[in-house]
């Protein structure tokens, strides 16, 4: 297998799809964020850490200690990922088009790209003759076309053959229009035998 190195260069990015592609991107992401955080938060709560907390903050010196709620804490979570979704977003599109108008400038960026050069050499199907399909058992495979001989040339009187097809005549070799037609005098004032 022959492979070839070939230089491409990325001019310009479409930022309508760059927007479409970093929103989902950024989507799941967010989503993957929020869940995470609550599996944090499920396990932080199981292993006691907020009393703890709460004890230390009344053990320093705070009157009240800290009392750490999970659904206000859930609600700062969704927020940050709907705000973190919506400005990566952003950022990305117009990343995108801050590149294109760089590359207008500069030229784009030169990637080395290997390529397979094998050419691609098309299957052929070889039909079976007729009788070597009648001589094996059952059907052909391979399915036979015409059986019937095609139709004969005719001679044409303007010089041309013609052949009948589907009940049409078709010429198949038209005649030359500079010729002089057969019986008629040359240039020299002869005339011509008519055959």
């Amino acid at each position: 297998m022959a492979v070839q190195r070939v230089r491409r260069v990325i001019r310009k990015i479409d930022p309508w799809t760059v927007l479409k592609v970093s929103s989902v991107f950024n989507g799941v992401m967010a989503v993957v964020f929020v869940l995470g955080s609550i599996v944090f938060w499920a396990i932080f709560v199981n292993a006691g850490i907020p009393e703890r907390i709460n004890e230390l903050a009344l053990l320093i010196g705070l009157e009240n200690g800290l009392n750490l709620d999970g659904a206000v804490y859930f609600r700062i979570v969704l927020l940050l990922a709907l705000i973190g979704t919506i400005f990566l977003t952003g950022f990305m599109t117009l990343g995108a088009v801050i590149y294109n108008l760089i590359t207008d400038i500069v030229g784009g960026i030169e990637v080395l790209v290997l390529e397979d050069s094998t050419p691609v050499i098309p299957k052929t199907r070889t039909a079976m003759p007729l009788a070597a399909s009648k001589a094996g058992k059952g059907r052909s495979l391979i399915p036979s076309l015409s059986r019937t001989a095609p139709a004969p040339l005719k001679r044409n009187p303007l010089g041309g053959d013609e052949t009948v097809i589907d009940g049409t005549k078709t010429d198949a070799a038209p005649p030359k229009k500079d010729a002089a037609p057969r019986g008629s005098v040359g240039k020299r004032g002869d005339a011509e035998p008519n055959p």
